[in-house]
């Protein structure tokens, strides 16, 4: 079974992606925030990581410059998940290493098209 990290600082978007994913067949592991999420990669590196793009600490483009940076860090596939529209922003996150985005509020018909999308699903 394919594993996906829900890297979120909202609780709410962890459950409404865990129940998503879970639904999809995914086992999901969740973090908080960019460190946690960059701690979980070191013990098992993901197949896929929903990633929110402003977390405390170490946001998302910070933590996706270090996991790329990891052995087999660019081996997850990394969707961003934000309300950020700004095209200049979803340029920023694609330039970084990121392979597809989704825009909160999300449900399971976007995440299914966009897993699909990065050959996923």
């Amino acid at each position: 079974m394919k594993q996906v990290l829900v890297v979120d600082d909202s609780t709410v978007i962890r459950k409404v992606a865990r129940r998503i994913l879970e639904g999809m067949h995914f086992s999901i592991a969740e973090a908080e925030d960019g460190q946690k999420a960059l701690s979980l990669c070191g013990d098992r590196m993901p197949d896929a990581i929903l990633l929110d793009w402003l977390m405390p600490g170490m946001d998302g483009f910070e933590f996706l410059r270090e996991l790329r940076a990891m052995p087999e860090g660019n081996h997850p596939k990394v969707v961003f998940c934000t309300t950020e529209n700004d095209v200049a922003h979803i340029a920023r996150a694609m330039h970084a290493g990121a392979d597809e985005y989704i825009m909160k509020p999300f449900d399971k018909q976007i995440v299914q098209s966009k897993f699909e999308e990065i050959g996923l699903a």
